[in-house]
């Protein structure tokens, strides 16, 4: 038996969960990948330290917290890495002729075996979740050298090449060679390499007069990395551009790039490089594509049901727009793709006109947009509506012709799926009229819009409740019956997290459905304001108030809901 399937007997047999409880999350375990102890503690069940001390009491033998325990390199080095995840382990301490090793099953005496034979020493067991084991494994056999490793190997006060000179002044041959330098390569490498593993969703390499700054941007929010030496901002561009394919020579222009990583297990990463010239050098944004990581359920996005209800109304209708809105970095493309994922039968005819095309989705037809030859949005709507579509995706409507075409092919017999830059639902329709769409074209085309945000989770493994000030959930947009409980959840930080106190991301969906009523204001030329009002009285749920659910349910923080929500 695995240890997870113990697990789940043994916490059902003594009640802490329901039988019920237990076969939902051995369906979040499949979906997820991870291990029974995450999937309980991520729909609320039971907390990992709460499993972790019912495993101490059931096996009589003593918890370790391993978030707040120190392990020595040297104890680490008595265990390999594949043995460690192989049998859910890791050593802890050492004492005499003893090894103490963190353990989720206790009673695994082949692991125990195998520890003895490998190492020489006894083996005695403390309780650890699987989770934290894991999460500590990560952390300890950390794969590729550390920042200050890689940086050691530069000779920082060498002064044969002066890389912050003007650009002028650089000699593309010695440029191209300092590119090449192995620290330089392992320095961009463990750039990489650490943003996949903290979770990171964008890079930023910033060039100032005195410094060069990198930063990750981390469910939304961009943290402080490292400051390498600012010698090394054009070789450390150089590199990244050789990776990517671009032009090392030209420094002067943007240039758009992408770099495939393969990471084994058949995993592979995109990352999407913008070089940007700047003041004092060249900026590098780079996004991080992982199709692993793609949520293409559109029953994980976090979608309520009666708002899930009408989306999957309207992508079903065999013709209309369906528009999602947002500003950059808020889910838009991931919602689109698990509509078409959705959508994607062997029937119907699904073409999209990206820019650029994040994640290769087989059975779609996908068409990279290229400004520079005249392949935009426009020529390519006109392509497909000669292609015989059923479905069409457009990246997004930025101009009066993109938005003509799309009406013209979602009143024509075919299913449009686009995204627009506004806040809130009903300002969408606004958004059309002011590119010049026709008030009547706008009613026979638009079947529902849908704006949302993107908000981070509190770590499952730090979230604590905690006393608020009511007045703070009034002032957020709490009733004075919500707001009377006074209390929310929190994070306080933890390894999980980094500190930080949030793990992940939750949306916030704000869905518009284009019913008749609405469709008649918009004809008598009602303002924003007006299709707002109207549109909640018929029972559509702002930004707002769906974060404040989040909020009561325990999901995020008042202090997010702030950030990412205007107050209705």
């Amino acid at each position: 038996m695995s240890t997870s399937n113990r697990l789940g007997e043994l916490l059902v047999r003594e009640k802490l969960i329901s039988l019920q409880q237990l076969r939902q999350a051995q369906d979040e375990q499949k979906k997820s990948g991870k291990n029974l102890g995450y999937a309980l503690a991520k729909l609320g069940y039971i907390s990992d330290g709460e499993i972790t001390n019912f495993l101490s009491a059931q096996y009589r033998l003593p918890a370790i917290n391993l978030d707040e325990y120190e392990i020595d390199s040297d104890i680490i080095k008595l265990v390999g890495r594949d043995v460690c995840e192989k049998h859910k382990i890791i050593p802890v301490s050492r004492s005499g002729s003893s090894l103490i090793v963190g353990m989720a099953d206790p009673t695994n005496l082949h692991a125990i075996d195998d520890i003895k034979f490998l190492t020489g020493y006894n083996v005695e067991p403390v309780v650890a979740s699987e989770t934290a084991i894991l999460s500590a494994i990560d952390r300890y056999y950390n794969v590729g050298p550390s920042y200050e490793e890689v940086l050691e190997d530069f000779d920082i006060g060498d002064e044969d090449i002066d890389f912050t000179a003007d650009d002028e002044d650089v000699n593309i041959l010695e440029l191209e060679k300092a590119s090449e330098d192995a620290p330089v390569v392992r320095l961009v490498n463990v750039l990489l390499l650490n943003a996949i593993r903290k979770g990171a969703s964008d890079i930023h390499a910033e060039p100032y007069e005195k410094r060069l700054r990198v930063r990750y941007r981390v469910d939304g929010v961009l943290h402080e990395e490292m400051s390498p030496p600012v010698k090394l901002k054009n070789a450390l561009v150089s590199r990244i551009k050789i990776m990517s394919q671009l032009d090392i020579a030209e420094r002067r222009l943007p240039q758009d790039g992408r770099i495939k990583l393969k990471l084994g297990k058949g995993r592979e990463m995109d990352f999407r490089v913008s070089i940007l010239p700047t003041m004092w050098g060249e900026k590098v944004v780079m996004r991080l594509l992982d199709k692993g990581n793609l949520q293409l359920d559109m029953t994980k996005l976090g979608f309520d049901k009666g708002p899930l209800d009408d989306f999957l109304w309207a992508i079903n209708q065999p013709w209309g727009m369906v528009l999602v809105t947002g500003p950059t970095g808020s889910g838009k493309t991931t919602t689109l793709y698990s509509a078409l994922s959705d959508l994607n039968q062997p029937s119907v005819n699904i073409s999209t006109a990206e820019d650029p095309v994040e994640y290769n989705l087989h059975g779609i037809n996908q068409v990279q947009m290229h400004d520079e030859i005249g392949l935009n949005f426009a020529m390519g709507l006109r392509a497909f509506l000669r292609q015989d579509p059923d479905i069409i995706m457009v990246g997004e409507i930025r101009d009066f012709e993109t938005a003509e075409i799309s009406v013209k092919a979602a009143l024509t017999g075919h299913l449009v799926l686009s995204t627009l830059h506004t806040n809130d639902a009903p300002a969408t329709i606004s958004r059309l009229l002011n590119m010049g769409v026709e008030p009547f074209l706008i009613t026979a085309s638009v079947n529902l819009v849908l704006a949302q945000r993107l908000a981070r989770r509190v770590c499952v493994d730090c979230k604590k409740e905690q006393p608020i000030d009511p007045q703070v959930l009034l002032d957020l947009g709490c009733t004075e019956e919500q707001a009377a409980a006074g209390r929310v959840v929190k994070g306080e930080g933890c390894s999980t997290c980094n500190g930080t106190g949030y793990k992940g991301r939750v949306a916030l969906y704000e869905v518009m459905r284009f019913h008749d009523e609405l469709k008649e204001m918009v004809l008598q030329g009602a303002s924003t304001a007006e299709l707002k009002v109207a549109a909640i009285k018929k029972g559509m749920i702002t930004l707002r108030v769906a974060g404040i659910e989040k909020v009561l349910d325990g999901v995020t923080t008042p202090e997010e809901i702030l950030r990412v929500t205007m107050s209705d």
